[in-house]
């Protein structure tokens, strides 16, 4: 298919930083939010799980569907679903609707991400394939680090209610670039797997011992990470204090450091292999959400010290995702997408009950989110150590 790699990129980017939108950019208005609609940060904070959840069930669900259907019809449909719900959310004056919406909104977010890295497998392969990756995967780091201060900026302009008014403009602003600049990617000549087909490939997954060590990874760390970012607002804004224009700035480094960690891992893997970077960044998340409990115990969690370790352990995800990823499509290259998709439900799914893990119980104090990270790191470290083969040292990247 005759299409410009960067043009691809950049469309299938677009798209891609919808999520990260959605999940950051009203981090800042949170207890803003949580006093209009009578509930307390803790229990509002459960609308970053309930999203996280629907994105989940959103992937697996309309992952195989645009296999079957194409690629635009599902993902224009998502792209409306995610609009309408956007601008429901302006309209919530209770906790229910909020999440009811957030839940709705997830499930339109699921059905367009899903099908980015699908276009990209569609239109390229091998080295060309590569670039278009990496070119989305630098603008998609800019998402989660520009998100907090955008929203920053429109709860100053006019409140939280333009926050998603914002996500419904980007929404209609991509079913209109996507609608008229993106074709249909998918090889309609092409069988499509039936459903029992579909599922039989995700049990083949779900069955392969080492394959769910690389899954079980990336899910415990990004549960960690989500128990930090559901935990973030009242940790910066109620905990310690910080305005909503700062906390973006502290947010942000976390988003900086693991950009940083990502190069790191690239210049590592000239001398190791992707399994042995991936051990030594769920042994690092490990010692900083040690240092995290110990500093809470001792009772001298202070800006200073709580925020490096905190980047510690968030920035590790840049050795573990990609090496991870990596290590698991070695084993399922036939089945790339089943695998990516049944990742990425599980890794959201774990990422929503870290989420609730922390504001269910509302709890004024560090405890429930130092905690479930420890828990995250170490069943990352563990289901790695028990289901996946030790790299062998000598063993080297050519």
């Amino acid at each position: 298919m005759d299409l410009n790699p960067r043009r691809v990129a950049l469309l299938v980017a677009a798209n891609t930083a919808l999520a990260p939108f959605a999940i950051d950019a009203y981090l800042p208005a949170m207890g803003i939010i949580a006093e209009s609609i009578g509930a307390s940060i803790h229990r509002t904070e459960l609308s970053i799980s309930v999203f996280l959840f629907g994105f989940a069930l959103g992937q697996l669900c309309f992952g195989p569907l645009s296999d079957r259907m194409g690629r635009k019809p599902v993902l224009l449909g998502g792209l409306v679903v995610f609009m309408l719900a956007s601008l429901a959310i302006t309209m919530a004056d209770s906790l229910p609707t909020l999440l009811a919406w957030r839940f709705i909104q997830a499930l339109g977010g699921g059905a367009c991400v899903v099908n980015s890295a699908a276009i990209v497998r569609d239109c390229f392969s091998g080295r060309e394939a590569a670039k278009v990756m990496s070119t989305m995967a630098m603008i998609m780091m800019l998402a989660p680090l520009v998100a907090p201060a955008v929203g920053s900026l429109l709860l100053h302009v006019a409140g939280w209610w333009l926050i998603f008014v914002f996500l419904a403009v980007y929404a209609a602003f991509l079913l209109w670039l996507l609608g008229t600049r993106l074709p249909e990617t998918r090889d309609m000549s092409l069988p499509a797997a039936s459903p029992r087909q579909v599922i039989r490939n995700y049990a083949s997954v779900l069955k392969h011992r080492e394959g769910m060590g690389y899954i079980c990874a990336v899910a415990a760390s990004f549960a960690g990470l989500f128990a930090f970012v559901t935990a973030s607002p009242f940790l910066y804004l109620d905990y310690f204090g910080l305005s909503p224009g700062v906390y973006p700035l502290v947010f942000g480094v976390n988003v900086v450091v693991i950009a940083l960690s990502n190069r790191v891992n690239i210049h590592l893997l000239r001398k190791r292999t992707p399994q042995q970077n991936l051990r030594l960044g769920l042994l690092v998340q490990l010692i900083a959400a040690l240092g995290l409990v110990a500093v809470t115990a001792l009772n001298i969690a202070s800006l200073v010290i709580v925020v490096p370790l905190i980047m510690l352990f968030t920035g590790m995800i840049g050795l573990i995702t990609p090496n991870a990823i990596s290590s698991l499509l070695d084993h399922f290259g036939h089945i790339s997408a089943t695998a990516t998709a049944l990742l990425g439900g599980i890794q959201f799914t774990c990422g929503a009950l870290a989420g609730v893990m922390v504001g269910l119980f509302e709890v004024e104090h560090l405890w429930p989110m130092v905690l479930t990270m420890l828990g995250a790191a170490l069943l990352g470290n563990i289901g790695v150590r028990k289901l996946t083969r030790a790299p062998a040292v000598n063993e080297q990247q050519g």
